[in-house]
């Protein structure tokens, strides 16, 4: 699309929003039925997106895309009437007599810029949120993920009128295009080179921005934790996607005493969990594209694979590879992986990991296996992150009930649940003042009495 067309779009989008007709709760909830229906209707279809453009299996894209996004909008049907009403505060003697309230409000016409890794949950469900909280939405899904972008146009060109909620296919030409026009409110999910450019073109307009960004995710192992245990759960949520999740352990920290014993209970996981040849598991996802597909892979260094590296271009896979005995300065933790690949480090001690943890850059999530209370409480409470879990992997952000989000150069802002709505909506402070009642002692001219009653008052 043109400059001019996106400029007209974002315009009827603006004034089919200063109608008023996105404010009722009745259209807000009946927004959401119309989505999850839809959604439903096209299950299948969904699947075979997924599976074209990421190799899924239906089961992991209904477990990882299309079942959370059904589920927020179910948290949101049940808990959006109690959202929108306004919330009485309390008023200070000085306003008597007076009713304070904060009011929910949409900000306006939003931007949600969506990635590929999850490229219908990521799109659908910062969707569901800005619609609960009654905004119209432009949507801009990527364009390494064709397959999903063009059926979620097909769903939304179904569900809603173009003036309330559209897609805007496409690569950086309308990403340029997009980011020059003004919106109320940028919803960007993505990497952090491409959310700095994103701020940097809201700053223009003075745009609040949400970042869902990335980083590298530690997960540290500690000697006291159940290794088996955590080997199982690590090698899911590192190898889901094919490693293509921006919260998947990007690397463990391991106490050096249970090192071995770990990298064989990883192993042992990877063979039960992706068979003997994960190549030729049609469970197994693939790798995006060619481009990333060479990035990951000048990333191995066979002196120090310890466990598969093998690769299959014309499918554009790669085998679940774990490393051992890798330093900091190695290639492999000079970038986010965002791929099958586990790098090993050891520690000595738990300052050691804090202080290392604290030398980096804020990463997106970080996992902590152990058995010890006070280990737990020193990493969650001295170590910055933005969300995680303790003895798991990834779980944490498949619930309405707590907040998803970075943390510094993991990005800034949440959603999911209430925050969503928190996110796409304002806050305004109301003071409702009785006219029945008109306190003199603010006016002028001043008055000594006026100077006791207001330290009275204001104290």
């Amino acid at each position: 699309m043109t400059q001019n067309e996106i400029h007209q779009l974002t315009m009827l989008q603006r004034q089919y929003f200063c109608s008023g007709a996105t404010l009722e709760l009745s259209a807000r909830m009946d927004a959401l039925t119309r989505l999850k229906e839809t959604i439903q209707k096209y299950e299948g279809e969904i699947n075979a997106a997924l599976k074209q453009d990421l190799g899924k299996s239906p089961f992991e894209g209904y477990m990882c895309e299309t079942g959370i996004t059904l589920s927020e909008i179910s948290y949101m049907q049940k808990h959006l009437p109690s959202f929108v009403r306004e919330k009485r505060v309390a008023t200070p003697l000085a306003q008597f007599h007076s009713r304070s309230y904060v009011k929910p409000s949409p900000h306006g016409v939003v931007l949600i810029m969506s990635p590929w890794n999850y490229p219908f949950l990521l799109t659908m469900e910062p969707l569901v949120d800005a619609l609960a909280a009654g905004n119209t939405a432009i949507i801009k899904p990527s364009a390494y993920s064709p397959a999903t972008s063009e059926l979620v146009e097909k769903i939304i060109r179904e569900c809603f009128p173009t003036q309330y909620v559209t897609v805007v296919t496409g690569g950086r030409q309308e990403n340029t295009c997009l980011l020059n026009e003004h919106f109320d409110y940028i919803f960007f999910t993505g990497s952090q080179a491409v959310g700095k450019e994103v701020m940097k073109s809201a700053a223009a307009h003075l745009t609040p921005v949400t970042l869902e960004l990335g980083g590298k995710s530690p997960c540290i192992v500690d000697k006291t934790a159940n290794l088996k245990l955590a080997a199982k759960r690590i090698v899911f949520g590192k190898y889901l996607n094919c490693g293509q999740t921006c919260v998947a352990p990007d690397y463990i920290l391991c106490d050096s005493e249970v090192k071995d014993t770990l990298i064989r209970h990883i192993t042992h996981q990877i063979k039960k969990q992706f068979g003997a040849d994960p190549l030729k598991n049609p469970n197994y996802g693939k790798i995006i594209s060619e481009k990333h597909f060479d990035r990951i892979l000048s990333l191995i260094d066979p002196d120090k694979t310890v466990y598969g590296g093998a690769s299959d271009p014309e499918t554009l896979r790669i085998e679940p590879t774990v490393m051992d005995d890798v330093r900091y300065e190695d290639a492999v933790m000079q970038q986010e992986i965002f791929g099958p690949i586990l790098p090993i480090l050891t520690y000595q001690s738990l300052e050691q990991v804090i202080e290392r943890i604290h030398s980096l850059p804020h990463p997106l999530a970080l996992y902590l296996f152990s058995e010890d209370k006070e280990t737990i409480r020193q990493v969650t409470s001295r170590c910055g992150f933005g969300g995680g879990c303790i003895n798991d992997t990834i779980i944490h952000l498949a619930t309405s009930n707590m907040g998803f989000g970075g943390f510094g150069e993991s990005g800034m802002g949440s959603y999911h649940g209430e925050n969503g709505f928190r996110t796409f909506s304002h806050y305004k402070s109301i003071v409702d003042k009785k006219t029945w009642l008109d306190l003199p002692m603010r006016y002028q001219p001043y008055r000594k009495i006026h100077n006791k009653l207001i330290h009275m008052f204001l104290k």
